[in-house]
């Protein structure tokens, strides 16, 4: 886009336009999708300056995009509420990939199901996190909520916990591959527990988006798991500009590529997929780039 296209965007054409993209842990998929997002913001959109904001991911980032403390951000779907509004002040810009719950133990630890978590040290993800709505949701499925020893760490804390044997195990919900989890895994003897078995109880319980998604052994180079997975929404400001949005939408799509480079899981995306973000609807901007590239 040349410069001083967005200018319309703004009373003042010589301001800055501030994008602050709201991730998650600097070792998940949400900061390296979000850092190379901002380098392509920064790089093709000349009156555009984009920073990423280290958070304790889904559901912090929604009220942060909410509340106007950040103009982007990106979340699991079970974290957000049904729209009751017609005017709602958070809406997508499009559906980018998604994320599978990991329950991560070490290797001689007796947990080889949610069954085997009852009295033990569990982080459930960070407070604000979409790790921690989505292990909930199966902890209660499986009738152990009330006995688990819950710790509130994030990815790297839970990593570090797990080294130190501060705790037994810990959830963390994320796109494949996480780096964490991949690092954990290649200097600890640690495992990752099948799901699969509560696949089915959830989504009877939480029928709105959870799916069933299987975990080869060329991720992790561990044995293949079953595990419940569900959708990410890359979400935006509703009063964000319309033109301002069309162009965010369009590089996200254009760039591919580069994302993917970034972060495999950014490689999932597609125009078709993207535009199936319920509940939000999709904002004006992105709206208009999907129809006019007939996805």
């Amino acid at each position: 886009m040349l410069p001083g296209a967005l200018g319309g965007c703004r009373e003042d054409p010589d301001e800055t336009v501030q994008i602050r993209i709201a991730t998650g842990s600097p070792t998940a998929v949400y900061h390296a999708f979000g850092q190379s997002l901002a380098t392509i913001l920064n790089r093709e959109l000349p009156e555009v300056e984009a920073t990423v904001v280290v958070t304790a991911a889904s559901a912090a980032n929604v009220e942060l995009v909410r509340t106007g403390q950040a103009e982007l951000g990106f979340t699991q779907a079970d974290v957000l509420a049904p729209v009751t509004t017609p005017t709602p002040a958070v809406v997508a810009v499009a559906r980018v990939y998604d994320d599978l719950l990991h329950l991560v133990t070490t290797a001689q630890s007796p947990i080889r199901t949610v069954a085997d978590l009852r009295g033990r040290r569990v982080s459930l993800g960070a407070p604000g996190s979409g790790t921690g709505i989505t292990a909930n949701r199966l902890l209660t499925v499986a009738g152990v909520a009330g006995d688990v020893d819950r710790h509130a760490l994030n990815l790297d804390d839970s990593v570090a916990a797990l080294r130190e044997g501060r705790i037994d195990a810990f959830f963390f919900s994320g796109g494949l591959p996480v780096r964490g989890v991949e690092q954990l895994l290649a200097d600890t003897a640690a495992r990752v527990v099948d799901l699969g078995d509560w696949i089915e109880p959830l989504r009877r319980n939480y029928p709105e988006v959870y799916v069933s998604r299987d975990i080869p052994r060329s991720v992790y180079g561990v044995d293949p798991i079953t595990t419940v997975a569900n959708p990410n929404y890359l979400i935006v400001q509703a009063d964000l500009p319309d033109r301002l949005v069309r162009e965010l939408t369009r590089l996200l799509m254009e760039r591919r590529a580069e994302l993917a480079a970034a972060h495999p899981a950014a490689g999932r995306l597609s125009p078709r997929s993207a535009i199936a973000t319920t509940p939000l609807p999709l904002h004006p901007g992105a709206a208009a780039w999907y129809r006019e590239s007939k996805p």
